[in-house]
């Protein structure tokens, strides 16, 4: 069974993640495709560089610099996410096939954008891992040093997590404890982990 599993930033979808590898799930993890994509001789390397040669330094991507130039922009966000996906998408189903291959029975695809892209028919089930904008507003500005201004900027550029909320087969609400979180994550896999 493939699942995908999101949130918003700062909702705590890296903890879920970390959680689930513990456990033996097999975890593919958008953001780290997405740094391996764009890196000298990466798939979408030479696009990236060719849209955003700003962004570059000594033939790297300079993250901050392309963070800065796409948050502000949505235009340019769009253009990034049109190199990116298509790249970032073959590469992880590449690798769900090879953990199904070693006898995986699930595989969960951590994108953070997935209901902003056309991720959701590749799953059999979506998870949001939820907080509300409260909460996710004040964990981004401690956690990034971000004023509150660039802070709400970032989770703007997002589907408001209400909504993901919504959309979602199935939610972990992390607005408590990590217990609860934990326990929230075992009692999911009790239902999908040997399906």
């Amino acid at each position: 069974m493939r699942v995908g599993l999101t949130g918003s930033i700062a909702t705590g979808k890296s903890t879920v993640s970390s959680y689930l590898k513990q456990k033996g799930i097999a975890v593919i993890d958008a953001d780290l495709v997405a740094r391996e994509v764009v890196e000298p001789g990466g798939r979408a390397y030479d696009a990236v560089r060719a849209a955003f040669p700003e962004a570059f330094e000594e033939g790297r991507l300079v993250r901050p610099k392309l963070g800065q130039i796409i948050f502000q922009d949505s235009e340019k966000r769009q253009q990034l996410n049109q190199l990116m996906h298509p790249s970032i998408r073959e590469q992880m189903l590449e690798a769900a096939d090879a953990y199904e291959r070693s006898g995986h029975t699930l595989v969960v695809f951590d994108i953070p954008l997935l209901l902003e892209g056309d991720w959701r028919n590749l799953f059999e089930r979506v998870v949001v891992v939820y907080c509300p904008e409260g909460m996710q507003l004040k964990r981004l500005m401690q956690r990034n040093a971000l004023s509150e201004a660039e802070a709400y900027a970032r989770i703007q550029a997002q589907l408001g997590i209400e909504q993901k909320k919504e959309l979602a087969d199935d939610v972990f609400f992390n607005d408590g404890s990590l217990d609860s979180l934990y326990q929230q994550i075992d009692e999911w896999l009790l239902q999908y982990a040997d399906r």
